[in-house]
């Protein structure tokens, strides 16, 4: 049992020796990256470029004049990418001294050939209204164009479709000029008035007022 005590004892005075080599090993380990990212031919600052580094899910993008800065630690992958450009990477040295690395990247044009596309058009208008006529078009393509075109599913479209700026706008409108209409008064009642009548009718015909 006493044993045991002086083993608990020992470890605990040992712990914060040990915490802080590690500590200082880390910050031993930590490197502030920092460069600028340049066009190979013409030497331009390249801005939107990505600075990622290898692995980790961290990174950081130049600016617009093309530099950059962000931390890594020494042995890390940084990889530079951007978009019409071949990827570079570059490795921070494990045996850095200090904790700053500076880097000018130089990025080179991958430059992608694509098989030519030569477009002709028609010889004559005859020709193209022959051609289009005669083209064969899927079955399940027209049967397609068929629904969407339908009275039904237009209207239920239709239904279900926001109203645009103007619509909601004119509805607005409408809406407070009959309010201002019996603004300090009772609401006029619509129940004998036929053009009510008339608009409620249309709308039932219609299906406004079926759950959608």
């Amino acid at each position: 049992m006493r044993t045991l005590i002086r083993y608990a004892a020992l470890a605990w005075m040992l712990a914060p020796s040990s915490a802080k080599a590690q500590f200082e090993t880390f910050q031993d380990s930590v490197v502030q990256l920092y460069g600028v990212v340049m066009t190979a031919d013409s030497l331009r600052g390249l801005p939107g470029a990505s600075i990622i580094v290898k692995g980790s899910g961290r990174g950081t993008v130049s600016n617009y004049q093309g530099v950059f800065s962000i931390v890594v630690l020494k042995g890390e992958e940084i990889e530079f990418t951007s978009v019409g450009f071949k990827p570079k990477l570059t490795r921070i040295p494990r045996e850095l001294e200090g904790n700053a690395f500076s880097v000018i990247q130089l990025m080179v044009t991958d430059t992608v050939y694509l098989p030519a596309s030569i477009i002709k058009p028609r010889p004559t208008r005859e020709q193209f209204e022959r051609d289009f006529v005669n083209t064969p078009v899927p079955d399940d393509l027209i049967e397609v164009a068929r629904q969407n075109t339908d009275l039904a599913k237009r209207r239920i479209l239709s239904q279900s479709m926001p109203r645009d700026g103007r619509e909601s706008i004119n509805y607005t409108l409408a809406r407070n000029a009959a309010r201002y209409y019996s603004n300090g008064q009772l609401p006029p009642m619509n129940l004998m008035n036929p053009f009510a009548w008339n608009e409620f009718i249309r709308a039932w015909k219609r299906g406004d007022f079926k759950k959608k």
